[in-house]
Parts: structure tokens; sequence; C-alpha cells
């Protein structure tokens, strides 16, 4: 295993890192299986965890498979998603993130965290005040290093400016969404993170599945089972159809090439992988030291051109100047008198 460190954290994690989301029940596994996975993962040098407190009882699932391991493992969470309805359980307020990190740490059986995350920007907070609570988590020794995800350029150069203005912790990572059909994060994000030190974790990248070689163009698995109106649009079924060939000549599964692309960017440290069954996981472990040639990375830029996304994710954060009207017009007043 190649590890990579983490950022300028010191932390060293492997290129993939398992992704908390399938671990939850509500997904299908027992705990006893998930724990299995988590097991089979460790063993095959995987060392990164990552999950959420909004992820079901994921976090609970993890906490209990880790006794006895902990210290294998960079364990990563995150928080900010809403916990109930109460409208001060969620955010990145002072107020909820001490009460957001004895959850968690309870929930996963540890005594700290080693990155602990903001799963979506929280535009009514401040981010002094985000970061200056962070800041005493790591002084208390309950959180190693913290990070943030879905997060715009302008915010994350901002966070900088004021954790080095304030003498703040800043962030460490970024956690983004990144695959052949979403490289849009090559344009800005990516380059900036990159002069910042940061490191990258990588969400979705098999496309949610797209690039696992079910695809077969017109006709083929995905399309009858009507999965178009969950993946958002048609192109980005085409083009996986498009890269099948591709994969085929280079002599790998549609996995190894999608999980190998993920990887090969200077700036992405692990890519997360969401698995159920040990065959899966299995499958994604056997591509881990495939590396693409420059010819290959040259023909996957021909079918999808750098820094472009393929499509629309349906997953994918609309930030609030898009999505509150209030904020891309002027009062009807101020609209009259100019």
């Amino acid at each position: 295993m190649r590890y990579r460190t983490l950022g300028r954290t010191g932390i060293r994690v492997s290129p993939y890192g398992l992704g908390g989301l399938m671990l939850a029940t509500a997904m299908g596994n027992t705990p006893e299986q998930s724990a299995g996975l988590i097991h089979r993962a460790l063993d095959a040098g995987i060392n990164l965890i990552d999950t959420s407190d909004a992820y079901g009882d994921s976090e609970e699932v993890i906490g209990a498979a880790l006794h006895g391991r902990r210290d294998d493992v960079v364990l990563a969470t995150k928080f900010g998603r809403p916990a109930g309805d109460d409208p001060n359980r969620r955010g990145t307020s002072r107020r909820w993130i001490v009460t957001a990190v004895e959850n968690s740490l309870r929930r996963l059986r540890t005594d700290r965290i080693d990155l602990y995350q903001i799963h979506y920007p929280d535009p009514a907070t401040d981010v002094e005040e985000t970061l200056s609570a962070l800041t005493d988590l790591i002084r208390d020794g309950k959180v190693r290093a913290i990070g943030a995800s879905h997060t715009p350029v302008s915010d994350i150069v901002e966070a900088q400016w004021v954790a080095e203005r304030r003498g703040l912790a800043r962030f460490h990572t970024e956690q983004p969404v990144y695959s052949i059909l979403n490289r849009g994060i090559e344009r800005e994000l990516l380059p900036v993170v990159q002069r910042f030190g940061m490191g990258t974790l990588v969400w979705g990248p098999l496309g949610q599945g797209l690039l696992t070689g079910r695809v077969r163009g017109a006709g083929g698995d995905l399309r009858r089972a009507g999965m178009l109106r969950h993946l958002g649009d048609e192109r980005r079924i085409d083009v996986a159809a498009e890269l099948l060939p591709l994969a085929a000549e280079a002599g790998l599964p549609m996995t190894h090439l999608a999980m190998a692309f993920a990887i090969a960017h200077p700036g992405v440290t692990s890519a997360l992988i969401g698995v159920r069954t040990a065959r899966h996981l299995d499958d994604l472990i056997a591509g881990l030291d495939v590396r693409l040639t420059d010819d290959v990375l040259d023909r996957i830029d021909a079918i999808v051109p750098p820094g472009t996304d393929v499509g629309t994710l349906d997953q994918a954060l609309v930030p609030p100047a898009l999505t509150v009207p209030g904020l891309r017009r002027r009062p009807a007043v101020a609209r009259a008198a100019a």
C-alpha cells in the first residue's frame, strides 16, 4: 500500500478510504456484516474510514467494529446536517459543534476523532466562530484535524484567510465529488486546495454506479431499470458507455479504470468507496495498484474534457445564491427607484 500524506497534517492515509454511508443498517447489512467489511478493508491496508453523524447508525456500527483496532484507523466523521427538528441541532455554530462532537465520540466509542469535517457550508454562521470552536476541540485533544466538504472555492479561500488572520486552526481537508463524469473541481477547487496544502478526500469516484461497467449504451441495464430519473442526465449514461471500450483495450475492469483515474490527480489524497458486499470490496481492492498510462488519460480527456461535468449530479450542493431568490433580486422598492 502506498500511503499518502493528508495535506500538511503528517497523517498518512491509504489512497482508498472506506465510506461509512453503506455501513449503516438502513442500507441493508447487519452490524456484523458491516464489521466484516471494515475488518476486510483494514486487513487489506485501507486505514481511512469516513462517516457522518447523518448516516443513520453508521457511527455506532463503526465504533463497535473498531473495538481493539481503533489505533489502526484514521477515523473521520462529519457534522452539520439537521439532527431533528430543533433549528439549533444543525449547522456550524459553536453551540452545536460542542454538542455534536460529544455525540459522535460516544457513538464511535473513542476519545478522539482524527478528522472532523463540516458536512455542508452553513451561511448563517460566521466562519470565524466555526473555526474558533474547532480550534478549541483540537486544543482539547478531541479532534486531531479539521476539514470541510461541498465548499465553494471562495469560501475555502476566506476560511484560510480568517484562520491566518485570527490565529486559528485552518481547514486541513476538503471533500468534493470527483469522477470521470464529474471533473469540475479540476478547474478551480483542486488548484486552490493544492496551493493551501490541503488534502482532498473525493466521493463518488464510480459516478454513483454509472462507472461500474453495467452501462451498455442504448437498451442497457440501467436504462431498462428506469435509472434516468435518479442519475439526472442521459448524456451521463452515454459517456459511461463510451468509456467501456477504452477500459477493455487497457485490459481493465471499468471499476479499476474509474478508481485509478480518481486517485491519479496530484491534488487528490484519497477516494472514498461505498461497498455493501465483500465481493464489491474485493473487486475494488484488486485495483489498488493500477496506474493509468498517459495515453489512457489522454483518451479519457478526449471523452470528458478536463474541468467539465457531464450532466447534473443530483446530490450536488446548489449554493444559496442560486436557491434563495432574495439573494439574487433587489428589493421591489429598490428596483422601482432604479
